[in-house]
This record gives C-alpha cells, sequence and structure tokens, in this order.
C-alpha cells in the first residue's frame, strides 16, 4: 500500500567529536575502507562490502524512500571531526503507525574507532535528531550477544523488549 508520507530529509548533524553527514553515492570508498573488516559482522553475518557494492546500495538508499513511499531512508556518514576520516555510518528507516513516526536506527562504527564512545555519541546524537524531527518511537535491533551495541542502546535511553525480529531483540524508546 502506498503511503503519501513527507520524511524528513537527511541533514549535517554535528556532535562533540563527529561530524554526520547525509549519505552520498561518491563516500562509498571511504566506507568501504573504514568498514573492511570481517568481525564487523560476526553478530550480523555477510562480510564487508566492496566499494562497487556500496555505490550500488548507496544509490538506492539516497533516494530517501522505499520505492512505495511507506518508509523513509535516512542514512549518515560518520566523520571524526579532527581528522576528517570516515569512521562509521548510522541510518534510520521511519515508518508512520497509528500513534506516529517510528524510527529504527542502527549504527556501525569500523574497528579502529571501537571502544572509544563513538558509537554512543552518534546514537545520542540521532536520537536527538529524530527526537526533534517528530519520531514518537525510537528502536534498534540488538543482536542478544551483542553487549556492546546493547550497552549503546541503553545509553541512549531504550530498553530492551521481549520481542525478537530476525533473532534480533528489539529495544525501544518511547519519546511521546
Amino acid at each position: 500500500m502506498a503511503v503519501n508520507a513527507v520524511w524528513p530529509s537527511a541533514e549535517v548533524i554535528y556532535s562533540s567529536s563527529l561530524v554526520m553527514e547525509p549519505l552520498r553515492v561518491d563516500h562509498a570508498d571511504e566506507v568501504a575502507s573504514a568498514l573492511d573488516d570481517p568481525e564487523l559482522h560476526a553478530y550480523i553475518g555477510g562480510e564487508p562490502a566492496t566499494a562497487e557494492e556500496l555505490r550500488s546500495r548507496f544509490a538506492i538508499q539516497v533516494v530517501g524512500q522505499s520505492p512505495d513511499g511507506s518508509e523513509g531512508w535516512l542514512n549518515w556518514v560518520l566523520r571524526d571531526a579532527a581528522s576528517q576520516q570516515v569512521v562509521g555510518t548510522v541510518q534510520a528507516t521511519l515508518t508512520q503507525r497509528p500513534e506516529g513516526m517510528v524510527a529504527a536506527f542502527a549504527w556501525t562504527v569500523g574497528t579502529p574507532w571501537q571502544g572509544q564512545g563513538t558509537a554512543k555519541e552518534a546514537a545520542k546524537a540521532l536520537s536527538a535528531w529524530l527526537l526533534a524531527q517528530g519520531a514518537v518511537r525510537q528502536e534498534a535491533h540488538v543482536h542478544p550477544d551483542h553487549a556492546a551495541s546493547a550497552a549503546i542502546a541503553r545509553a541512549v535511553g531504550m530498553q530492551p523488549t521481549a520481542d525478537l525480529v530476525d533473532g534480533e531483540v528489539r529495544w525501544v524508546l518511547r519519546t511521546s
């Protein structure tokens, strides 16, 4: 069923040590380099995408919504503010529910930048931005054994639910 929702557009988001740039197709080489570690897929499966695979994926994502308009797609590249180096990505999928706009979001930070609070800072900045855009609920899906991602979801204010989505625990933050 087509939805005639008008979704927010990704815009630059600044935090204390990150610049979150709206995704562009030409980010593919930098993202492929930053996320080129098979260990990043330990909980989600698959393997690192090549720059060419990312270009194809990004060309679809930058459209900003699903073909039928039922989902809004927001994607950012995380850039270290000091070095300007790409360190990861964040994304949000927006849906319209009876209670209002719901945002499911996710983060990926390259191995060299993990354990430094980068993902937590990015997730908090994205959560605040989504709240300002009118999201009445925010969600993240976290593998039950991924303690680091669970800690990030908790830092954003999310609580785990009993719901499993593709083997991952749904964490929820109700903002209204």
